[in-house]
């Protein structure tokens, strides 16, 4: 007896992938965030690490969220729990229409833990119910194209933004927003849909029960993933790489207000960072797809820190607008490396979950990258000093990658520091591996 056959799933895989790379397009509100933060210090007189408090919340929300929206959208289906983060997105812009001059705790509590949560369980479906839809060897790709949503929305709302904000004001703004996302993401979320069960993908041979019994890969589930060094290895890198370019999105319209004193150029580069940043998720994909997913990290890991230091004397309208390109790429090649070399490394079944499990690491580098950069800036008025930090951390990133690969058992029962010295294999081909 064959598994079910692929004949109709063509194009229901399409409209799947198509419609989580719009849902992200909404919820990626988080990247405009800079436009938002030099209105508020410009106008409303907010410090840099006042105006970066809503935006560290959020990202460290955001990351905590994805391990139960993952968990979540495994359990009940992808379409429930993204109209749920719609909502939530939606309402929390709303609630930090309120927010006063004088106080940021609104706009904390809306944006920061309301758009967070909502965000997180948003992100957190739309790129499993995709994958799910295509083989293997188009993993990268599937992925690639969902999450560039997310980083290529600061394309448009980045200039609708900032329009908004010179023509209604910083709350009228928001309340905008918060409305049109609102009903963007609850309609697109209708199309979210896995795969029915014992479903092939299209390019993928039926098989037998009893093939598919013999060659299954391993699912790992979260307590076995947690018990594997993998695990933590990813988790470090994702954070200390994570921390550049989140750093960079934060402040990106202040720095170059610092850089370029006079020219008001703040909302272009975010919107050419947008376009990098969609274009290294996919590029990356498919990279890693060929290359490997780890050697593919550390060319991303090492470009990145030689941008840091690059970045910091960018004091013309050409080196910025470079730098912002090359921070969104390898930023945004993150977003597709990490969630596929998950299911490499853990399988597909337990992935919503497992992957926001590493995606805290996300959320760490958030956090701290805009606070660290606001509180750097606000005790020296320069930047400098964040980018050597920003840049020592991805040098740290590119070394870890030497010593990891994947798992090459299905069981996890061993203690994770015995079985750190199987990871000393530089530079290995995921590919070989899975032919093992």
């Amino acid at each position: 007896m064959c598994i079910m056959s692929s004949s109709p799933s063509a194009n229901k895989g399409w409209l799947v992938t198509l419609s989580g790379t719009g849902i992200n397009l909404a919820l990626g509100v988080l990247y405009a965030w800079s436009v938002i933060a030099k209105s508020l210090t410009k106008d409303w007189g907010w410090s840099a690490t006042m105006a970066s408090k809503p935006y560290a919340v959020a990202c460290g929300v955001f990351a905590v969220m994805m391990v139960f929206a993952g968990r979540a959208q495994d359990k009940y289906g992808p379409r429930v729990v993204a109209a749920l983060g719609g909502a939530l997105t939606g309402i929390g812009m709303i609630i930090s229409s309120f927010a006063s001059q004088g106080d940021n705790t609104l706009m904390i509590i809306g944006f920061g833990v309301l758009a967070g949560t909502g965000i997180g369980l948003g992100y957190a479906s739309a790129t499993p119910p995709a994958v799910k839809w295509f083989p293997p060897a188009k993993k990268g790709l599937i992925t690639g194209i969902v999450v560039s949503g997310f980083g290529l929305a600061s394309v448009y709302i980045s200039p609708v933004t900032n329009s908004l904000l010179t023509s209604m004001g910083i709350s009228k703004t928001f309340m905008v927003l918060g409305i049109a996302f609102f009903i963007v993401t609850i309609i697109l979320s209708q199309f979210l849909v896995n795969p029915p069960a014992g479903f092939v993908p299209k390019g993928m041979p039926a098989q037998s029960k009893s093939s598919v019994s013999a060659n299954k890969k391993h699912d790992y589930d979260w307590h076995e993933m947690l018990k594997t060094p993998q695990f933590y290895l990813l988790w470090l890198m994702y954070a200390f790489a994570s921390f550049a370019g989140l750093m960079i999105i934060g402040h990106l319209a202040k720095i170059a207000g610092k850089q370029l004193p006079g020219v008001e150029l703040g909302f272009i580069l975010v919107a050419i960072l947008a376009v990098g940043n969609a274009g290294g998720r996919i590029i990356a994909g498919v990279v890693s797809d060929k290359l490997g997913r780890t050697r593919t990290m550390l060319l991303v890991f090492t470009f990145q820190a030689i941008v840091m230091i690059l970045l910091a004397k960018a004091t013309s309208v050409p080196l910025l607008i470079i730098g912002a390109l090359a921070v969104g790429f390898n930023y945004g090649a993150n977003l597709s490396l990490f969630p596929s070399t998950t299911a490499d490394y853990f399988g597909t079944k337990n992935l919503g979950v497992n992957y926001g499990l590493v995606f805290t690491a996300w959320g760490v580098g958030g956090v701290f990258g805009s606070m660290v950069a606001g509180k750097i800036v606000d005790a020296t008025g320069s930047y400098d000093t964040a980018f050597v930090v920003a840049a020592v951390l991805c040098v740290v990133a590119s070394a870890i990658t030497f010593i990891t690969k994947a798992p090459r058992t299905i069981t996890v029962d061993k203690p994770v520091l015995s079985r750190i010295p199987q990871m000393v294999n530089p530079l290995i081909d995921e590919k070989d591996t899975k032919s093992k």
